[in-house]
């Protein structure tokens, strides 16, 4: 199996990893709310939201919470897809959680108004293939959001951002190392996606950069 068949590179997200994943990061709830409020300020209400990558869900259970928009998750790993429907049916709330490649979207043309994607697009193993997807699912004029760690964060930029992170220390460590040395390697530059976003044809596109990530705005 190549890497772009399995849909992911490096490990997969799967078992005890992806529960342990799941479980830390209920930890540290205000980063999604962070993350709800910046989904918010673009998608008006009504919206049909698309969240590519959801992992254990926090986010499109936080913005179907709101009563504000329709919202479909879309994971390649059927452990967090699992985790995702059991935490909206607990929350009392409906998000359609799928398993699926980011690469290969198993929806129509024209689907959705809003899409949005956080730290997860280093992972894809066909990320230009999977902007041309993101294209493809939104509507003319809809507009996609992507959120994730850029190549050339700073040692100082990761030591802040976990500090603000409510999990134990030997987690916190974990996370430290991670962010300061395999995941920066598949992650990538401003000027990579400048390449991939003109590569894809996304059209209208905006990269900001923080001293951890970048933002990817674009429209359909």
């Amino acid at each position: 199996m190549t890497k772009t068949d399995k849909g992911y590179r490096g490990i997969g997200m799967e078992g005890a990893i992806a529960r342990w994943y799941a479980t830390n990061n209920a930890k540290s709830p205000t980063r999604y709310d962070e993350q709800v409020a910046m989904v918010r300020q673009r998608a008006g209400k009504g919206a049909r939201i698309l969240e590519v990558a959801p992992g254990p869900g926090f986010l499109s259970i936080g913005l179907a919470a709101t009563g504000d928009y329709t919202v479909t998750g879309l994971d390649i790993s059927e452990t967090f897809v699992q985790i995702a429907r059991a935490r909206a049916a607990e929350a009392g709330v409906r998000v359609d959680f799928l398993l699926g490649n980011a690469s290969a979207m198993p929806f129509d043309d024209d689907g959705f108004d809003f899409l949005v994607c956080c730290a997860a697009f280093k992972n894809f193993s066909d990320p230009v293939q999977a902007l041309r997807e993101m294209r493809r699912v939104l509507r003319p004029g809809g507009r996609g959001l992507i959120l994730d760690l850029r190549k050339d964060v700073s040692k100082q930029a990761v030591d802040e951002d976990v500090a603000r992170m409510e999990m134990g220390a030997l987690s916190r460590m974990f996370t430290r190392f991670a962010l300061k040395s395999f995941l920066p390697r598949r992650a990538y530059t401003k000027g990579d996606f400048e390449r991939m976003t003109t590569q894809a044809g996304l059209g209208t596109c905006e990269i900001r950069q923080s001293p951890l990530s970048l933002e990817v705005e674009f429209q359909k």
